[in-house]
């Protein structure tokens, strides 16, 4: 049996991340995704949705067997735990493949590093990033990343 793991914030569901988790599970058997908590989220935006329904969505994906939550001081004590074969990176995620087998060499952690494929978008209005969405939600809504002039998002 082959164990998958991918891993990521899954802020704001979208259908890239639908595409990137069904990409790992066919590299295996068996898929488990780990959801970042907020504290370790800090190459982007602090997220919107709170770790647990972000774990609670990502897990009601039929390409998803379990979903875990990162651990808040070591991103590398899930992978330990997990004991996967491959461990599938997003097509765009900022992670450097030959950091991460490194630092599972360092561990004694034996598993691949791959990369998912990316996904274009099959339509105009089609939203295929977190960003892209809130974004489009503040446009709409009259405001901006900022804030309104009270300083409300």
């Amino acid at each position: 049996m082959t164990r998958v793991v991918a891993q990521g914030t899954f802020d704001l569901l979208h259908p890239g991340h639908v595409h990137y988790l069904e990409d790992a599970a066919a590299r295996g058997d068996e898929l488990h995704a780990i959801v970042a908590r907020r504290a370790n989220v800090t190459h982007k935006p602090e997220p919107i949705l709170c770790a647990r329904q972000r774990r609670d969505m990502v897990a009601a994906l039929d390409a998803v067997d379990e979903a875990h939550l990162g651990d808040p001081e070591d991103v590398f004590v899930p992978i330990e735990r997990l004991d996967p074969d491959v461990i599938v990176l997003g097509y765009d995620q900022h992670h450097d493949e030959a950091g991460i087998a490194e630092a599972l060499a360092a561990r004694d952690i034996d598993c691949r590093v791959e990369r998912a494929s990316g996904r274009e978008p099959r339509y105009d209005e089609e939203l295929l990033s977190s960003g892209d969405i809130v974004d489009h939600v503040l446009r709409r809504r009259g405001r901006s990343a900022e804030g309104d002039e009270d300083g409300r998002r």
